[in-house]
Formats: C-alpha cells, sequence, structure tokens
C-alpha cells in the first residue's frame, strides 16, 4: 500500500479572510491538510519558522514579500531528511504572493523527490493555486505531479468532502 505524506506551512492568528482580517484559531492550510490526512491516510509534518512572523497580518504579508524578493530561505525549528519511505507527497502551503511561503522551499530543497508523486494545495482567497506547481516542479526533480488544489481559504472548514474527493481520485 502506498505510504503519504503531507507537508504543509499555516498561519494561525491574523489572516486575510473574505475581504477583510480576521483572527483564526487554526490555520486554513492545517485545516486542509488534515483533511488529505484523513481522506487517505498519511503522515503530517508542519513547516515551522525559528522566527515567527509578526502578528500583524500586513507586517507579516510584507515581511513575506521581502523574503520572496531576497530568495530568503528561512531556517526552520526541525527538518525531514528523507522522504524515503513515503510514495505521494501533499505539499500544502498558503498562497504568499503567488507561491508558497519561502520556509516550504527550506525544506523542500533538502529532500530527494526521485521517483515521489507530488501534489501542490494551496489555500488562497483569490489566488488559486498561482505559482506554485511550476515552482515544485523546479525543485522536485526526478518526480511526477498529480494535478494539484486550490482551496479558498475562508472556506476551507467547509472543504472537507471536495478535498477528499480529489484526493482520493489523484492517488
Amino acid at each position: 500500500m502506498a505510504k503519504n505524506l503531507i507537508i504543509y506551512y499555516s498561519r494561525k492568528g491574523e489572516n486575510y479572510w473574505n475581504g477583510s482580517v480576521k483572527n483564526i484559531d487554526k490555520g486554513n492550510t492545517e485545516i486542509v491538510a488534515e483533511f488529505i490526512q484523513k481522506a487517505v491516510g498519511g503522515d503530517l509534518f508542519e513547516v515551522d519558522t525559528v522566527k515567527t512572523y509578526d502578528k500583524d497580518y500586513y507586517v507579516c504579508i510584507e515581511e513575506a514579500k521581502k523574503e520572496l524578493h531576497a530568495g530568503a530561505r528561512p531556517e526552520l525549528k526541525n527538518y525531514l531528511d528523507s522522504i524515503a519511505e513515503y510514495d505521494n507527497v501533499f505539499v500544502c502551503g498558503p498562497c504568499w504572493w503567488g507561491t508558497f511561503p519561502m520556509a516550504m522551499f527550506t525544506q523542500i530543497e533538502k529532500l530527494d523527490f526521485s521517483g515521489k508523486k507530488v501534489m501542490a494545495v494551496m489555500t488562497h482567497e483569490g489566488s488559486g493555486l498561482g505559482s506554485c506547481e511550476s515552482d515544485l516542479k523546479k525543485l522536485c526533480t526526478g518526480a511526477t505531479f498529480g494535478k494539484g488544489l486550490a482551496v479558498h481559504g475562508a472556506d476551507a472548514s467547509k472543504s472537507e468532502s471536495t478535498v477528499a474527493a480529489w484526493a482520493m481520485n489523484i492517488l
């Protein structure tokens, strides 16, 4: 039986939500990652930065923009050293300036994706998948890719049936 890994970054606290900023207890991407796990099984790995982003949403997005423009690779609290035991890897994150947060790339660049099937999952407030799929294709050498999934962030908690159907179909 195929083994699945769900790598995700998610922001709790202030988030953009249907045109305004809202405080949330659990990040939208974490919710979606857990729906994937519930649907197809697998291990969750949360990407967590050493330096936390500002609690203020608008300051955070400016920090994220600076990281993107600098090609930064923020240090993580923990790293996956290998994904050899997995067949399928779901890479999940919020859309920050059209792609994943740079911390996701910190982790992705350390792994060997040869022979893995990779699926991008992005939570967003209007950007869809942005460039996350093409960005992953540049970094995940030797992988094959399944069709990604974009989930409107404000609807994440109501997306279980959609996420589950997609996850079961993509494998």
